[in-house]
């Protein structure tokens, strides 16, 4: 699932190096906190958030094959 995410996260930014995705588990759900550069933070939010929404939408799509719960945070 992660590599998922990074893959998708990877194909829209122009700074891959700056990627950085950080996995916490607690019971069944589990969240990833992506990082980007600054100058790719609009791109992978996209405009009024549609990118991040269809992001999370994916992910969601596998962890629920998995019977798990995932939450995405973007941080600055």
């Amino acid at each position: 699932m992660k590599e998922v995410l990074e893959l998708v996260i990877k194909s829209l930014v122009d700074n891959k190096e700056d990627v950085v995705i950080e996995e916490k588990q607690e019971n069944k759900s589990i969240c990833y906190e992506v990082k980007v550069s600054k100058d790719d933070m609009g791109k992978v939010i996209g405009k009024q958030g549609k990118m991040a929404k269809a992001i999370r939408t994916v992910v969601r799509a596998i962890a629920t094959k998995e019977n798990k719960k995932v939450s995405i945070e973007f941080l600055d």
